[in-house]
């Protein structure tokens, strides 16, 4: 069984702002008039929900993600959205959903789906991209970024050298890496194969250096290694991964756009 990870909603926050700068990138490409509705698939602590609120003034935006403390963390962040529960003339109708992806049941399709960080962490894309079309109007978007094949080999080597070590061997015996860095190709298949009629997709290298690399690491790309260990091991773990990589820590990311039309 591929390892499960939890998220904190509060922390993620905090240290996601090398994620936040990939994103809003990626918003910038969703061509919007300002009255769609749009569908934020995996939103995270909300920081680039708040984002896509302000591309539809007059639209609705529907946020959700599977963990419940970033569920937690978005209503928070967007609490001032949330306040009356729906649209006027002039304000975007927000809702923040907690949901399973390869669920995905809208009660209305929407115009567009915007998801960033988000789709690696589902293994079945298949089943996913299915769910996403579902969710769209005929004619509908999808602008997605996610990691995509050779995202963090190099940071993720560093890790296994760790891993390997006697002090650590036994607890990774049954670790199975819970993420799907899929290629472009591939993914162009599994698009269309979904019932897209159109799909685009590329990769494209952005490292990045997180203000707060132990943090960043922990929460977000070591996250799965990490709680996989016993209290006692996590930091003597992150320790040692910190000091193979040495200064300053570069995220060596390998990001999979995705643009596709229903």
């Amino acid at each position: 069984m591929p390892a499960v990870r939890t998220w904190d909603g509060r922390e993620y926050d905090r240290v996601s702002g090398p994620m936040e700068e990939l994103a809003l990138e990626v918003l910038a490409r969703v061509e919007l008039g300002g009255d769609e509705t749009v569908l934020d698939a995996g939103c995270g602590s909300g920081r680039v929900t708040e984002a896509l609120i302000e591309r539809v003034p007059r639209g609705r935006v529907i946020a959700i993600d599977m963990s419940d403390s970033m569920v937690a963390a978005a209503r928070g962040r967007l609490e001032r959205f949330l306040a009356d529960g729906g649209a006027s003339a002039n304000r975007t109708s927000v809702e923040v959903l907690q949901g399973d992806l390869l669920e995905l049941e809208l009660r209305e399709r929407v115009d567009a789906v915007f998801s960033t960080a988000t789709f690696h962490w589902v293994r079945d894309h298949e089943r996913l991209f299915e769910r996403v079309h579902a969710a769209l109007r005929p004619g509908g978007r999808l602008v997605a970024q996610c990691g995509g094949e050779g995202n963090i080999t190099k940071l993720r080597g560093r890790a296994r050298e760790v891993i390997e070590r006697d002090r650590y061997r036994e607890a990774f015996a049954d670790f199975e890496p819970p993420w799907n860095y899929a290629g472009a190709e591939t993914t162009r298949e599994r698009l269309l194969g979904a019932g897209f009629r159109w799909a685009e997709c590329w990769l494209e290298q952005a490292p990045k250096e997180p203000a707060d690399p132990r943090a960043f690491l922990s929460e977000i790309v070591l996250g799965p290694h990490v709680q996989h260990l016993p209290l006692e091991l996590r930091e003597p773990f992150m320790d040692e991964v910190l000091e193979l990589l040495g200064e300053p820590v570069v995220v060596d990311y390998v990001r999979l756009n995705i643009d596709a039309v229903a």
